[in-house]
């Protein structure tokens, strides 16, 4: 869900903001802000590095296994908690101020967040706060130098990216400590779309796709563009990736990565280039543009992901 994360934030904040009248420009800025957001709560896997880095030798299957296990010990806690995602909102807002006194209140602020989860949680929590904290902070410094985008709207955009990542991961795993450091559970259990734990799996990876087209529909309405008249008619073929299913094991939370990188793989069908004979001896090859090249990858993968799961269900 690390893309479907960033899809729906920008999805979410940038369609207000076109309904709001703002330019295209201002439009993508915040958009891709939100986006930012989404993705950082993430920023706490930087611990699964260490998993991977002892094991060695390892196939990728291992080395993924590896990077998963280690990483969830500290995966979905502080990032992740609806009561830390004001005050990171917040401190990254702090740093587009146009006063230096207001800037420099974000530096109370970070060592207040930081220090807190460090009473709680140690050293560990500690480390991967200081990482979501100066990544918060990195964000602000962009926004500041390079937009013109204010502290209302950084601390909205925020909000929304921070916010809205710990419901994402409602399908895919356990369950965020939504409330950390206070000890209440919002939600017990991982959402399960199926009892069958391949179609449930197809279900999330099926969200995940629902939710980029999003973003690629909202972006190319901000453009100007229209991405049905992109998509060339070879996406029609990612529907032979049914075929898979008698080469790879049947994709589960457990055993996804198979399936996930091949199915993706088939995206590469946006990238070939045209090729046109009008001259005998020297065929002219053109790029398919980025338009084309995304909405006809994006096309392929998704018939890909539709056969799959209709020749599961069939067969299995």
């Amino acid at each position: 869900m690390f893309v479907g994360h960033a899809a729906l934030a920008f999805a979410l904040v940038a369609s207000v903001a076109l309904a709001s009248g703002w330019d295209a420009d201002r439009v993508f800025a915040v958009g891709f802000l939100a986006a930012g957001f989404a993705t950082l709560p993430d920023v706490d896997m930087a611990y699964a590095v260490v998993g991977v880095a002892g094991v060695v030798g390892g196939d990728s299957l291992t080395l993924a296994s590896a990077f998963w296990s280690t990483g969830n010990l500290v995966h979905r806690a502080v990032t992740h908690s609806l009561v830390l995602a004001g005050p990171v909102a917040l401190l990254a807002a702090l740093r587009t101020a146009a006063a230096h006194r207001v800037r420099w209140l974000s530096v109370p602020l970070a060592v207040l967040v930081v220090g807190a989860v460090g009473a709680v949680s140690g050293a560990l929590g500690t480390m991967v706060t200081l990482l979501f904290v100066l990544g918060a902070v990195a964000l602000g410094e962009v926004v500041a130098r390079h937009t013109s985008l204010g502290i209302r709207h950084v601390f909205v955009a925020g909000l929304v990216g921070l916010l809205s990542h710990p419901f994402g991961d409602l399908l895919t795993g356990e369950p965020p400590a939504m409330f950390y450091p206070i000890d209440v559970t919002l939600v017990g259990e991982r959402l399960a779309l199926s009892a069958d734990p391949t179609l449930h799996l197809l279900g999330a990876f099926g969200v995940e796709l629902v939710t980029i087209w999003a973003a690629v529909i909202v972006g190319c309405a901000v453009a100007g563009l229209r991405p049905t008249t992109a998509i060339r008619p070879r996406a029609t073929l990612g529907a032979g990736y049914a075929a898979s299913i008698v080469l790879i094991p049947a994709p589960t939370l457990d055993l996804s990565y198979p399936f996930v990188f091949t199915v993706l793989c088939v995206g590469a069908l946006g990238l070939r280039p045209r090729i046109r004979f009008e001259n005998a001896r020297r065929p002219t090859i053109e790029s398919p543009g980025w338009l084309p090249a995304l909405v006809t990858g994006l096309s392929a993968i998704t018939v890909a992901w539709l056969a799959y799961g209709l020749v599961y269900v069939v067969v299995g």
